[in-house]
């Protein structure tokens, strides 16, 4: 018996995302930091570039250590820009580095993204449930102002609408769509 889910999940790939993914709440420092990542580098691209490429991405980035992303140079930007695995744009590059040295920066403060990410909407993911996918706006005021914030905080590819997406899918936000079944049974946490 097939499901009915948000419209944009067409194909296995798609389907398995949805359904096992996008929209859970994540909490884990790690994942966030991978999910941030990946949003800045779909930008431009479609998602289902990122999702293949999302093995590619952790072999390429220490499995997504911050510590050890923090510490790339010159040659791992040149071996990177020739990692067929990944996305080989050298702002987005670039902007992935400075986001694991902004992030030891923010863990140096005693926070961490997860917080961040959680305070924008008080802690509890909100529950959209649009009608149809031309309801879901790609971004909203909440995301403009966490957008800011990640800037202020030294983090980069982070504009209100790559916020929004990384929002939808870290769980922050519930934007599936009332006749999905996921919508129905979103978890809590």
């Amino acid at each position: 018996m097939s499901r009915e889910r948000c419209g944009w999940a067409q194909g296995a790939e798609y389907e398995r995302y949805h359904d096992d993914e996008w929209g859970v709440p994540k909490r884990d420092e790690r994942e966030l930091f991978e999910l941030l990542n990946l949003e800045g580098a779909q930008a431009g691209l479609s998602w289902i570039t990122i999702l293949r490429k999302r093995d590619g991405y952790r072999r390429a980035f220490a499995g997504w250590d911050p510590e050890a992303v923090a510490g790339f140079d010159a040659a791992d930007r040149e071996r990177l820009l020739a990692d067929p695995g990944i996305v080989r744009n050298r702002l987005k590059i670039d902007a992935t580095i400075a986001n694991a040295r902004a992030l030891l920066t923010l863990h140096a403060a005693e926070s961490t993204l997860s917080g961040v990410l959680w305070a924008s909407v008080g802690g509890v993911p909100r529950r959209n449930h649009p009608g149809t996918l031309a309801d879901v706006p790609s971004s909203t005021p909440t995301s403009a102002a966490l957008s800011a914030e990640l800037k202020r905080l030294g983090f980069r590819f982070v504009g209100p609408t790559i916020v929004y997406a990384l929002m939808q899918s870290a769980g922050l936000v519930d934007d599936h769509v009332a006749t999905c079944f996921r919508g129905a049974d979103s978890p809590t946490e």
